[in-house]
């Protein structure tokens, strides 16, 4: 679970800070990153949490931390409210949420068992 806590770190941290990265060099490659940012977290910590309410929390808790960031975003002033960010955001989790009952849900465990070796 610890790298998914560093995931939320990073994206918290990435939302915040006045340096702006762009992975994807695309037309709203930013929305893809934050759909992409999301969903790997729903998906991670799905693992962990098997259970529909488990997941429903975990949802509502992501949900929140994407409204959450969006409006600390709205009262910086080298950050910017976009619904956009917020909408891709919310679109990642239940894409992570959907993808945590495919073979996508076992990723996070490979990944965890190859780090560790």
């Amino acid at each position: 679970m610890a790298l998914g806590w560093l995931c939320v770190a990073a994206i918290i941290y990435l939302s915040l800070t006045p340096v702006r990265l762009e992975l994807v060099p695309a037309r709203h490659g930013d929305k893809l990153e934050h759909a992409f940012a999301y969903c790997f977290l729903m998906l991670w910590f799905c693992q962990n949490y098997r259970r529909r309410a488990q997941r429903m929390l975990l949802a509502l808790l992501l949900i929140a931390l994407s409204v959450g960031m969006e409006i600390l975003q709205g009262l910086m002033g080298h950050r910017s409210f976009n619904y956009s960010d917020m909408l891709a955001n919310n679109v990642g989790v239940l894409l992570g949420w959907a993808g945590a009952y495919t073979v996508l849900g076992q990723i996070g465990a490979i990944l965890e068992s190859r780090l560790s070796r």
